[in-house]
């Protein structure tokens, strides 16, 4: 029997990875988080033999919670992430497991197997130089895509701004000027929606009306209105609907991020 925590600030997330685990007779839940930190003290008071854990999480993310765990009692760690652009290669290099976003109960099972032969075969010593290795690639390439993403300069009240592009939650266009939201703040600048997207091109945007964009990066939530539209809530809270004009095209897109579409 291995004992499991779980740690992803996603609800939907948890949810998956909690119902994936609840089918598997040799897992045992003994803990499940949304933030970094209460994670870490779980951990540190009974480290459990599995940890799946988010990569990305506002408050402490899951390479600092890597870093601050004790070797002596390390856990197997299955990493949880939606960016694969640069975080795979880390990984696969260092054989260290991972989850990536969206995954089904295959990829699941798959990853599970590999999970029980390192906690029948791996010692502590490996399990830790796997890790080392892992966070030790994650972090340059983090630092790499750092330089290469690009920074938009908006207004609010009256001064200037200079924002990371992936931080931009949503793009509406209004005339001769878009608003660019980040959490619950609003920033202008004066161009056109196709311009915006252009300029937002290293992140995947989804277009779900004339005047609307999304980063998929900050959806937390996707349902339906009784006419079938989209509504998505995004990590800073905003929530937006899709139009009728653009339905098939969210659908499409959002059914190639779920086994067996919507």
């Amino acid at each position: 029997m291995m004992d499991v925590i779980i740690v992803d600030d996603e609800p939907a997330a948890r949810r998956m990875l909690r119902e994936y685990c609840a089918a598997e007779s040799d897992l045992r839940i003994v803990g499940e988080y949304a933030d970094g930190n209460e994670a870490l003290q779980a951990v540190r008071r009974e480290p459990p033999n599995l940890l799946f854990l988010d990569i990305q999480m506002d408050t402490l993310g899951g390479v600092e919670l890597a870093r601050s765990l004790d070797p002596a009692t390390l856990p197997l760690i299955v990493f949880v992430t939606a960016y694969d652009s640069y975080a795979l290669q880390a990984f696969e290099v260092s054989a260290t497991d991972y989850l990536l976003k969206p995954f089904d109960e295959q990829r699941f099972k798959k990853t599970l197997e590999r999970v029980r032969r390192r906690h029948r075969n791996e010692s502590p010593v490996e399990r830790g130089a796997g890790l080392n290795a892992a966070l030790a690639r994650l972090e340059r390439a983090a630092l790499a895509l750092a330089d290469t993403r690009p920074r938009l300069l908006a207004e609010s009240g009256s001064r200037m701004h200079m924002l990371d592009a992936a931080h931009i939650e949503l793009v509406e266009g209004d005339r001769n000027y878009v608003k660019l939201t980040i959490g619950r703040e609003v920033f202008h600048t004066r161009s056109t929606l196709q311009q915006a997207q252009r300029a937002l091109e290293s992140q995947p945007v989804l277009r779900i009306s004339r005047s609307c964009l999304v980063n998929v990066n900050h959806v937390r939530e996707v349902s339906r209105t009784p006419r079938g539209d989209f509504i998505f809530v995004l990590a800073g809270g905003t929530t937006v609907t899709s139009s009728e004009g653009y339905r098939e095209t969210v659908r499409d897109y959002l059914g190639k991020l779920k086994v067996g579409g919507l």
